[in-house]
């Protein structure tokens, strides 16, 4: 069976950081991308960032490039998002997914191209 757990959310101030994981197990990294979503209440869920560990590709949404680093331990099937900067409007449920990964096809974040999700780890930012 395909899992992904994340794990590292919490409640942090404006400008704070938090370090976001998730341990994958039952697909290899070799075939996959491995994306975070985030979903705040009353909005959609939007791609945030996307790693593909085989080749090490990376991709950010606008409006965190700059503040969050996506990155993976190959050796530990982990991959993290490290968070910097906090915003209030960064606040939300943050989903990690994987989607099968071509390097001629490249990463993409569309939710519709990502197969497994995990359950969600909660990110609040106080102002």
């Amino acid at each position: 069976d395909v899992q992904l757990v994340e794990s590292g959310g919490g409640l942090v101030q404006t400008g704070g950081s938090l370090r976001l994981s998730c341990v994958v197990s039952g697909l290899s990294f070799d075939r996959y991308a491995i994306g975070w979503f985030r979903e705040a209440p009353g909005k959609d869920r939007e791609g945030v960032s996307s790693i593909a560990p085989t080749d090490g590709a990376t991709m950010y949404a606008e409006s965190v490039k700059g503040r969050f680093t996506i990155s993976s331990d190959n050796a530990k099937n982990t991959v993290y998002l490290l968070m910097s900067n906090l915003k209030p409007e960064d606040t939300a449920t943050y989903y990690c997914t994987a989607a099968s990964y071509l390097p001629s096809r490249g990463l993409e974040l569309k939710q519709l191209a990502y197969w497994y999700w995990g359950r969600g780890t909660q990110v609040t930012v106080s102002s």
